[in-house]
């Protein structure tokens, strides 16, 4: 019973960020379908770099082992990467011109091999950072920390460029925003909890008599 019991506890936690991970790879184009701009924001939102790294650093911050961490955050990532072609082979955009995209001919399955392969890849040290946040609190951990909002400031700044729609713009804009004041919330967080340490006063040894 007690091994049975071990066996659940342990492959329950695997099989939800699996699923986690099938679920993340289902919404961005599966909202996108809809023809609203609730729609379009969390197709976008959902469908960039930065929004898998989140993912994966969060999954490796679940895990206490760091290599259960990296290798969970990379399968996770893989899954949702199947799931996101799939749906897009099985349901395919088909603008008013009429020439269906990611389609069967369209390239599809190069491409998602290759993503499958990238986030397999880079997605074992995100997880591996999101495991050592909790090995290092502090000032010492920072950088480890900033690394989320700072990969979601930069591909927003650089995706704003391109950008011809004006609901994308905002969203953009937004993600920009935020990131930058979790990035400022993270440093003062930090620089708050050193500084209060620095005041924390060890007790005097006992003088012997």
């Amino acid at each position: 019973m007690k091994i049975v019991h071990f066996s659940c506890s342990r492959i329950a936690p695997i099989a939800a960020i699996l699923g986690a991970g099938a679920l993340l790879g289902a919404v961005g184009p599966f909202t996108s379908k809809f023809d609203n701009p609730a729609g379009q924001v969390v197709g976008v939102i959902f469908s960039v770099g930065w929004s898998w790294a989140c993912f994966a650093f969060l999954v490796g911050y679940s895990r206490r082992s760091r290599i259960e961490a990296s290798l969970l955050a990379s399968s996770a990532l893989a899954v949702g990467v199947a799931v996101y072609y799939l749906f897009k082979f099985l349901s395919p955009d088909v603008p008013a011109g009429g020439h269906i995209i990611s389609g069967a001919n369209d390239g599809l399955f190069s491409r998602a091999l290759f993503w499958g392969a990238s986030a397999f890849v880079l997605g074992a040290p995100v997880g591996f950072l999101g495991s050592m946040t909790r090995r290092m609190p502090g000032i010492g951990g920072l950088g480890v920390r900033l690394v989320v909002p700072l990969i979601a400031f930069f591909e927003a700044s650089l995706r704003a460029y391109d950008s011809q729609d004006r609901v994308v713009e905002v969203v953009w804009a937004s993600v920009r925003a935020l990131s930058a004041v979790a990035v400022v919330l993270l440093v003062g967080h930090a620089v708050w909890s050193w500084w209060r340490g620095r005041g924390v006063r060890q007790p005097a040894p006992a003088k012997r008599l």
